[in-house]
């Protein structure tokens, strides 16, 4: 019997995955994004300021996940509780459809 590897041989295919696969190498990786209240040192997010917190909601009237605001997690649960507050006392719409058209 003879143990000769066959060319489709697992070990092969393996390394040739190898080869493009894993991570980018130190000069190809993205800049990490900043939270943009870390960078201004904000301390608290106001509830009141309407135009602020508008950035962070999107058409359909959700909060915007952190991925795509840049927040860190601290900012995040701040810009949240904002919301939340602005709703409560009617300064934002709950959802998209509370808003009116412009006719």
């Amino acid at each position: 019997m003879d143990t000769e590897e066959t060319p489709g041989a697992p070990e092969e295919r393996r390394s040739e995955a190898r080869r493009g696969g894993g991570r980018p190498a130190a000069d190809q990786r993205r800049k990490r994004r900043l939270c943009p209240f870390c960078v201004e040192n904000a301390k608290a997010i106001d509830y009141k300021d309407v135009m602020l917190l508008r950035q962070f909601i999107s058409r359909s009237g959700r909060i915007v996940a952190r991925r795509k605001s840049g927040a860190c997690a601290k900012h995040q649960r701040m810009i949240a509780r904002a919301i939340k507050r602005a709703r409560h006392i009617a300064l934002l719409p709950f959802t998209a459809s509370h808003t009116r058209s412009a006719r």
